[in-house]
């Protein structure tokens, strides 16, 4: 029995001293490297466990004796199984930490970058289920038992795996969806978009929702079928610059070649604006008014607001201030009456201006249109 508890309490010891000191090395080197410093940070504890674990199925194998000594090692097994899973996740998380790391999103084109965020996110999820799934199968695999029914369940797999898909049919199509989403590039992580008329950035993707960061600071979650099924703007698609439209309804006498001019001394003064594109055109004519676009370009979305309001402003308050005529105003005038006089009226003495007239042809229409029970008015 001493021999036992000495040989126990040694493999511990000796295990626990082990982690200690790969623990201690790994976070000198994590002092110059970022690799190391996940590694240290996320890995120790999972680490302890399996070493620990390990170190207690090594005694019960070489000292216990007993009735109890089959399940104590069944059970440090299947525990050892959960830890070595733990330890799996822990590592493929830290990789993955690490090359997310080295991909800089801070930059002003990083479609790539976010690119492989987004793929990358979802990959980490996709591999910590399947690490989770692998664990829970070979627990299971443990028991002479589950061995035996996964024989028979391997024999009606298409049976059941048809009835698996009905079941699910909602989650796994979001599932394919999220996959789709990762590795199609139809939508990142940070990229705008404008979803069922609201205007966000792309937050978080997952295998089942996507969740989008609105302007007012409101989350919209939405499942990743949604996205693969209906039509949405996507913004920074290819690049994050975008162009963008003032329009103004002003007066016939708005002077157009100095309003350009103007707008294009608007832009020079103000950082928002890129340096791509001023334009100013008349788009329409017609009615009262003419219909004057600037056209103008910004680097991201929230710059490109931000200047057509800074634009809009600048141009209204130079109108008012230079060119208050150009303002759009509605003109009224008294127009003379036909001839100078009032129409007559007819010889009955009805005036010719009913609606089907007083001829014999406007008198049979009158007929034709009365109601039934609308009395005939004398001649």
């Amino acid at each position: 029995m001493l021999a036992a508890v000495i040989t126990f309490a040694g493999s511990l010891l000796v295990a626990l001293v082990v982690v200690a000191l790969v623990h201690r090395v790994v976070g000198r080197l994590g002092r110059r490297s970022k690799l190391f410093a996940e590694l240290a940070e996320h890995a120790h504890r999972p680490a302890l466990a399996v070493a620990v674990l390990s170190a207690v199925q090594f005694s019960l194998g070489v000292v216990a004796h007993g009735d109890w000594r089959p399940v104590a090692i069944h059970v440090t097994g299947i525990a050892l199984i959960l830890a070595g899973a733990w330890l799996l996740a822990a590592l493929l998380v830290v990789v993955e930490d690490a090359t997310l790391a080295r991909i800089r999103v801070d930059v002003s084109d990083n479609r790539h970058a976010r690119r492989v965020h987004t793929q990358v996110t979802l990959i980490r999820r996709v591999t910590v289920v399947v690490v989770g799934l692998l664990a829970v199968a070979a627990v299971l695999m443990t028991f002479p038992g589950a061995r035996t029914a996964g024989t028979s369940i391997l024999a009606s797999t298409a049976v059941i795996g048809a009835i698996a898909a009905l079941a699910a049919q909602s989650l796994l199509g979001n599932v394919f969806a999220g996959v789709q989403i990762a590795f199609s590039d139809a939508v990142r992580l940070d990229d705008v978009v404008v979803v069922d008329k609201q205007w966000g950035r792309v937050e978080d993707i997952t295998l089942t929702y996507v969740v989008v960061h609105l302007w007012d600071d409101r989350r919209l979650i939405l499942p990743t079928s949604y996205l693969m099924r209906t039509p949405f703007e996507n913004w920074t698609r290819t690049q994050s610059a975008l162009l963008g439209t003032v329009e103004l309804d002003l007066d016939w006498t708005v002077p157009v070649e100095d309003l350009r001019q103007e707008l294009r001394h608007a832009l020079e003064g103000c950082d928002l604006w890129d340096g791509r594109v001023s334009v100013l055109q008349v788009t329409d004519a017609v009615g009262s008014f003419v219909r004057v676009r600037a056209l103008v370009s910004a680097s991201d979305a929230g710059r490109l607001w931000d200047l057509r309001c800074v634009v809009r402003e600048h141009l209204v308050s130079w109108l008012r201030s230079t060119h208050p005529g150009a303002l759009p105003q509605v003109r009224v005038r008294d127009l003379p009456r036909a001839g100078g006089r009032v129409a007559e009226p007819t010889s009955n003495g009805a005036s010719d201006n009913r609606v089907f007239g007083d001829s014999p042809d406007g008198q049979e229409r009158v007929q034709a249109f009365r109601g039934p029970d609308q009395p005939v008015q004398p001649g």
